[in-house]
């Protein structure tokens, strides 16, 4: 598989998480919007579930006629739209829950995973197995490392080198992040 392709054709995805999308567009929403309904997924609502393909195919769209760094900062605003639960209260603990909370908002078969796992005292790798882009996988890990940095951090996200990438056709990205 690679970004762009859902894993399995029944995945459905919230419909919160799709107006999140709408929401980070700010300005723009009316363009998201029109992009949401030319890919099937009109009038989204909250409560509702959307089929992955049709939202994967919205980010397709949008990497195309905008870029990939829309990719990165829509990533980047997503987890400000999602409450973590009081006891995560380190970058450690929102990292490894990061799977949790994206399986809440998938349903209906391999939706892949996010899978964390510390290196070092301040650092830690991030492998992002899902039909996702890279540069919103990106974004998403990268902000949600700041929202939980200590006072003393400074949160780098990177692409780990001569890992796979899904830009290239890969399953997963791996990210390197530091604080």
């Amino acid at each position: 598989m690679a970004q762009f392709k859902a894993f399995a054709p029944g995945v459905e995805v919230q419909g919160e998480i799709v107006l999140a999308l709408v929401s980070v567009m700010g300005a723009f929403k009316g363009i998201a919007l029109g992009i949401l309904s030319d890919n099937g997924i009109k009038d989204p609502q909250a409560d509702q579930w959307y089929p992955q393909q049709a939202w994967l195919d919205s980010f397709r769209t949008i990497a195309t006629e905008v870029g990939p760094n829309t990719l990165y900062q829509i990533g980047r605003q997503i987890p400000d739209q999602a409450p973590y639960p009081a006891n995560v209260t380190t970058i450690i603990d929102a990292l490894s829950g990061l799977d949790a909370a994206y399986k809440g908002t998938h349903r209906g078969g391999d939706i892949g995973y996010y899978r964390f796992e510390q290196t070092g005292e301040r650092t830690g790798r991030m492998v992002c197995c899902n039909p996702y882009p890279c540069e919103f996988d990106r974004g998403i890990v990268h902000s949600l490392a700041q929202r939980f940095e200590p006072p003393d951090g400074f949160v780098d996200v990177e692409h780990e080198y001569g890992t796979p990438c899904k830009k290239m056709g890969a399953d997963s990205c791996t990210f390197v992040v530091s604080w």
